[in-house]
């Protein structure tokens, strides 16, 4: 009888379990002893961070996506459909298109999903933008190569958001790209941050807060934006702080997928062991990624690290064995600090992060990575 592993979501969670999976019981596999499967409504794999650049019109919108078939492993089974319902109880799923598939182990990493309607100043008929997608990061674009003076804010609305770097990575690249137009004089750029501090990563925002000043780059902290007046042009917060802007980039507000409360598998976000990534709720169920609330970031090498623990302890179920397999936390995150210059922090759920002088040749590290994704999506680094 074939052990069926079914993967919900295409990301990069989703995809490097997948790659994994096929590769850690590759003899399971061969044998149809075991049989692997992505269930995900979007044919294509897109790498995120990518869009970060296309507002400075260092990428195109285009350059982050690639077809899941060309990313997956050609043992994995693909299914492009849409997963109505989870049950838990029955190990099975419905889908879209009125069919049922039955897992024996269900991997669940639909990720974090951006809402900027719900998030104020970005809803329909406002005027702010955001980068946490291919239409909106190019209406960025646009919106960035009209901007000639005035005030440009840069403010964190929804948290917990994904990649928790990006808004501290525009504002330092914002600054870079106006100086380099020769705007900054003309461009007052703004920063806020809902706590009293610049990050919620305290020695991110310890290493920020110098720089920052430094390159004159305004903050706010305590800015909890409560509505934004788009015929003003004005952000008005819970503590009754105001701020005019020309142009408002808002980090929008993020969910889980509607799957995850409806299937009993969390109030909000999934609810997982932080050290297994096993359900909290169902038996079988793994969560990797963006959906889960594990206590640390939102970030792509969150969901790469934690994937191995997921393949370690499925695999060891699979053949009889004890898992032993246990996630610490890993994670790695680039910080851009302007076009030419970058840093990078790791740490666990033990280690605070360590924030070192940013260099160029981590910049270019970084670039260098962008590129070489595809490999690592691939199971190939």
């Amino acid at each position: 009888m074939t052990e069926e592993i079914v993967i919900i979501g295409g990301g990069v969670g989703g995809t490097v379990t997948a790659n994994r999976l096929v590769d850690h019981l590759e003899h399971e596999v061969k044998a149809d002893e075991v049989r692997v499967t992505i269930v995900t409504d979007d044919p294509y794999h897109v790498y995120k961070p990518i869009y970060l650049y296309v507002p400075f019109g260092k990428k195109e919108a285009e350059d982050a996506k690639r077809p899941l078939a060309d990313v997956v492993d050609r043992h994995v089974d693909l299914v492009y459909d849409h997963v109505t319902e989870i049950d838990t109880d029955g190990q099975s799923l419905s889908l879209q298109d009125g069919n049922e598939m039955d897992y024996d182990y269900l991997v669940v990493s639909t990720g974090a999903i951006p809402d900027p309607e719900s998030t104020p100043g970005l809803g329909p008929d406002q005027d702010g933008h955001h980068f946490y997608g291919p239409d909106a990061a190019e209406e960025l674009r646009e919106a960035l190569a009209n901007l000639e003076e005035g005030r440009l804010v840069l403010s964190v609305i929804g948290t917990p958001h994904v990649c928790p770097a990006a808004p501290v990575e525009f504002a330092f690249m914002a600054h870079s790209w106006l100086q380099k137009r020769g705007l900054r004089e003309d461009v007052d750029v703004s920063y806020t941050y809902p706590i009293n501090r610049l990050h919620g990563v305290r020695p991110v925002a310890d290493w920020m807060t110098p720089r920052f000043e430094d390159r004159g780059i305004d903050t706010e902290t305590f800015f909890n934006v409560e509505s934004v007046d788009s015929d003003e042009q004005v952000i008005e917060t819970i503590e009754g702080k105001e701020l005019d802007y020309d142009l408002m980039v808002g980090i929008p507000e993020f969910k889980p997928s509607p799957l995850i409360e409806e299937s009993g598998l969390g109030a909000e976000w999934m609810e997982v062991n932080k050290d297994t990534l096993e359900s909290e709720h169902a038996e079988n169920v793994f969560g990797i990624g963006d959906v889960t609330n594990l206590p640390t970031s939102k970030a792509g090498s969150v969901a790469h690290y934690a994937s191995g623990v997921v393949v370690d302890r499925i695999a060891s179920y699979i053949r009889g064995q004890t898992p032993t397999g246990h996630f610490e936390g890993d994670t790695v995150c680039f910080i851009e600090a302007g076009m030419n210059e970058g840093t990078h922090i790791t740490f666990d759920y033990e280690n605070d992060p360590v924030v070192r002088d940013e260099t160029e040749f981590i910049h270019w590290a970084k670039l260098s990575y962008n590129e070489a994704y595809w490999l690592t999506a691939r199971g190939l680094l």
